[in-house]
């Protein structure tokens, strides 16, 4: 295959190559590099490029190979990690000017178990202040652009990530997910994206409802990667007891015949739902229901009240540390975080923040108990089309920041697995994403049902490229 299209390869093709000595691990880098060096300047995607340490990597991973020693089945294919998973010896800066840059002093679970596998790190990715709302607008790193146009969003907070996978900054990225994060940008990128079940990937620090979790190009190359990163680290006092599953081995078979499906086309809160994005969902139901699944409309669990809960609750946890900043730090801060977080949690009591909590609670139970009595669910993942690359969020509206979440934070909160997988695009070309939603830690069923969508959807547009980016 000619050097140009490396960077196209999907890691099970980079790994089969490297295993017949028909590719090369430090060519494979190369082409990666080449290609985040045609792209970054139109997508800004990039907080810090790896490019030194990614060629004496790769060369260490082609003598690795050629010894018949390959530490992983992912040794030598190029990875990419959201800045907020860290790595040794470099700052984190969390999207924000007011983070005081110092070098971190170990690697995260994430980081640590690609290194352990072989993987090259090509470098860390964009995301905005905090990681909070969905954009690749960001203090410190100024706007992400999505490849597919570059006037769009990438949603985030996984921004950088979305838009370096779409653009083929090698096959393997990783983001983060508390509320959509991994899966707003993969709908709003073309890509497949899994918040696995909480614990499933150890990450540090943890914390309620956040997940890490792979955003890929390929079904098969999120479950290679859930192989290597779902390795056991006792720093998450959350992660799940460590089974070895083979993910991409288990990945094909499934049949939809028999399967029971929910369909939930309107949470009946948040933003409304696009035609378009309406369409795309109806289209994958009927596909699956085509292949043999029972497929039923579902009625959404979620109530005004529940939605609103837990963004009060978001909205309390960053105020709480905005407000400890010195008022010269917090103005470095992008001011729409400010206004979102402080417009109303500046006045919350106690009684009033421990009643979010519980609001968070009850979401959770009605989430578990509305999706038991289905195989798996389906729905969009955002209601809504990428909007402009420059705004904060969906809704450009700081008192009202995070209403396109409604179809995706539930699960963050009752621990389920959910993936978002392109299905279309929508006819200026954008990309349009359904999510698929497992019972609590069912990630092997999501990963298997997701392969099975990715072989029934429709024929997919070719990948963006940097000359013909607009």
């Amino acid at each position: 295959m000619a050097d140009q299209a490396l960077h196209h390869l999907s890691a099970a093709e980079m790994t089969a190559g490297f295993a017949g000595r028909t590719l090369s691990p430090v060519d494979v880098t190369e082409a990666v590099l080449a290609r985040v060096a045609a792209w970054e300047p139109k997508l800004n995607a990039m907080y810090l490029v790896f490019a030194d340490e990614a060629r004496a990597a790769a060369a260490q991973s082609e003598a690795r190979w050629q010894a018949g020693e390959a530490l992983s089945l992912l040794d030598g294919v190029p990875i990419t990690l959201k800045e907020n998973l860290y790595t040794r010896g470099h700052p984190a800066p969390l999207g924000t000017a007011a983070t005081v840059l110092e070098p971190k002093a170990a690697d995260s679970p994430i980081a640590a178990r690609a290194r352990e596998g072989g993987c090259i790190l090509i470098g860390k990715t964009t995301m905005p202040d905090f990681g909070m709302l969905s954009s690749g607008v960001s203090s410190v790193h100024g706007t992400t652009r999505n490849p597919w146009r570059l006037d769009r969003n990438t949603s985030g907070s996984s921004s950088g990530a979305g838009a370096a996978a779409a653009a083929a900054y090698g096959p393997l990225h990783v983001g983060t997910d508390i509320g959509g994060s991994v899966r707003l940008p993969a709908t709003h990128c073309g890509l497949f994206g899994l918040k696995p079940s909480l614990g499933r990937v150890p990450i540090d620090p943890p914390y309620l409802g956040r997940a890490a979790g792979p955003m890929t190009r390929s079904v098969r190359d999120a479950a290679m990667l859930m192989e290597l990163v779902g390795r056991p680290d006792a720093r998450d006092f959350m992660s799940l007891p460590y089974q070895p599953t083979s993910y991409s081995t288990a990945l094909e078979g499934m049949s939809a015949r028999g399967l029971r499906i929910g369909v939930l086309l309107d949470m009946g809160c948040g933003l409304p739902v696009d035609p378009a994005v309406r369409a795309a969902c109806e289209a994958a139901a009927a596909a699956l229901q085509a292949d043999g699944a029972v497929v039923e409309p579902m009625p959404t669990f979620l109530t005004e009240e529940m939605f609103d809960a837990v963004l009060r609750f978001f909205e309390a946890r960053s105020f709480l540390e905005i407000e400890a900043m010195s008022e010269d730090t917090r103005a470095k801060i992008l001011p729409f975080i400010v206004r979102w977080c402080s417009h109303r949690a500046r006045g919350f009591s106690g009684s009033e923040v421990m009643a979010a909590y519980n609001g968070v609670v009850a979401m959770r139970e009605a989430a578990v108990r509305a999706t038991a009595p289905y195989d798996f669910v389906i729905s969009p993942t955002s209601p809504v089309l990428s909007y402009p690359a420059e705004v904060p969020a969906a809704s450009n509206d700081p008192e009202n920041a995070l209403p396109h979440i409604a179809f995706t934070v539930a699960y963050n909160m009752s621990e389920q697995p959910a993936a978002s997988i392109n299905w279309t695009h929508s006819d200026d070309g954008l990309p349009i994403g359904v999510q698929l939603v497992g019972a609590r830690f069912d990630d092997l069923g999501v990963l298997r049902l997701a392969r099975l969508v990715e072989q029934l959807r429709p024929a997919q547009q070719s990948w963006p490229e940097p000359e013909a980016a607009r």
